[in-house]
């Protein structure tokens, strides 16, 4: 893992077309800013983890990509962000480990 210090204002570059940037730090709080293509997708790590667990709770043998996918759509009504349902490869994965 690349640990990197930042302040208010400074940020850095994901490849050519992801940016972040520190908007404000208060106290033990950060506030980033996340300039991306609206095709990638951003979660916050608890969410894919809340994903993760409810896709090993889910019973039976529906389909796991299936689950994922209802599993963002259902999270994205949360972060009041549409979230794109089919991953890179076009596999319904939506870039959910």
């Amino acid at each position: 893992m690349l640990v990197l210090s930042r302040k208010a204002g400074q940020g850095l570059q994901l490849g050519p077309d992801i940016e972040i940037t520190v908007v404000r730090v208060d106290g033990d709080q950060v506030r980033l800013g996340i300039r991306a293509p609206r095709n990638v997708t951003i979660l916050r790590s608890e969410l894919i983890a809340e994903i993760r667990d409810e896709t090993k709770s889910a019973h039976g043998t529906a389909d796991r990509k299936e689950e994922r996918v209802q599993a963002l759509k259902a999270l994205s009504g949360k972060l009041g962000q549409p979230v794109q349902a089919k991953g890179p490869k076009g596999d319904g994965h939506a870039g959910v480990p």
